[in-house]
């Protein structure tokens, strides 16, 4: 028997409040990127202009802040080099277990341009692509392979060996390295990212779902998280509109709380939703749904709680001075991994 539609009073506000997030940290990182990009240039052409480096471009490296945090935990001491690639890497951990991968879904600014570019292939061609599930689970085992391979890398790094690397040229300058892949790139690099970019069009966070190491370490981060998707199955009429919004392609209107790790807490589901008190995320209760604009202040009370924390610290700048970049920067390409 058909369950009568009882519609939602209230408009959401969620998909709203999250491409809002996520458009302002996206701009954030295109600034970082810019000053870090006349940082580095100044040093390179020789025309010092007085361009500082953002300390928050570290957040592009995820595996210095990986290593630094296992520095941190084996010596009770911040690394000097590259703290803030620490202090985000446990920040945006601590994002994903409060507000169940958040990270991925609210402030990751890779994830942004994933999610417009399906967006654009579903305008495009009027739908995305589902792979069978015969690929679909293998390619999804790709990530946690690539996060494992990671993990065992710098697990088997002891702290002495971390100092190493960091304090060496290679490790002060990764930033200039990382930046250098993305100027200079070979033309496998070149295909592979032309290749990501035809692949996330036509198959909705192609990246996100199949290769993202760090996107699979949030997903890990996010297990214990008391902050769940709920479906009311009192309310719910069985439209299944939520698990054809779901990017995650998670049979939503199957369940009666999300717990995967795969959930990247969009929200895109509850947004769709057309039954009233159907479908929420709450943190303790199916029937005390919590309002999109407290996770929204959460993430960013979290974000800005933890970053402010490590400026007024002061564990977020690298104490190198510009005599040493002066030196380093232009021979960068030239420094091989230790």
């Amino acid at each position: 028997m058909k369950k009568p539609l009882v519609r939602r009073l209230e408009p959401d506000t969620s998909q709203k409040l999250r491409c809002g997030m996520q458009a302002a940290f996206l701009l954030l990182n295109l600034w970082i990127g810019a000053q870090f990009y006349l940082f580095v240039r100044q040093f390179e052409t020789g025309n010092i202009t007085g361009w500082s480096r953002p300390a928050g471009v570290e957040g592009w490296l995820p595996i210095a802040g990986m290593m630094n945090t296992k520095y941190w935990l084996q010596t009770g001491e911040v690394p000097v080099i590259h703290p803030a690639a620490m202090v985000l890497f446990v920040t945006f951990l601590l994002v994903s277990l409060l507000f169940r991968k958040a990270f991925c879904g609210w402030l990751c600014p890779i994830g942004a341009i994933s999610e417009a570019l399906w967006k654009l292939g579903r305008e495009t061609f009027k739908r995305n692509f589902v792979l069978p599930r015969w690929i679909d689970l293998p390619l999804r085992s790709l990530k946690y392979i690539l996060l494992g391979l990671f993990l065992y890398a710098v697990g088997t790094m002891a702290a002495p060996d971390i100092a190493a690397f960091l304090y060496s040229p290679y490790g002060i300058v990764a930033d200039v390295q990382m930046l250098n892949f993305f100027r200079y790139l070979g033309p496998t690099a070149a295909v592979t990212l032309i290749v990501l970019v035809l692949a996330s069009v036509l198959v909705r966070n192609a990246w996100c779902r199949y290769l993202c190491p760090y996107g699979a370490l949030m997903g890990f981060a996010s297990a214990p998280s008391p902050l769940r998707i709920w479906r009311n199955e009192e309310r719910c009429i069985d439209c299944a509109k939520c698990a054809k919004a779901c990017p995650s392609s998670l049979a939503v209107d199957k369940l009666v709380q999300i717990r995967t790790v795969e959930c990247i807490g969009c929200l895109e589901c509850v947004a769709v939703c057309p039954a009233d008190d159907a479908l929420g995320v709450s943190f303790v209760h199916k029937r005390r749904y919590l309002h999109p604009r407290a996770i929204a202040a959460g993430v960013a009370l979290v974000f800005l709680g933890i970053t402010g924390a490590a400026k007024l610290t002061n564990h977020w700048d690298s104490p190198i001075p510009n005599q040493m970049y002066e030196r380093l920067i232009p021979q960068a390409q030239d420094f091989r991994h230790p």
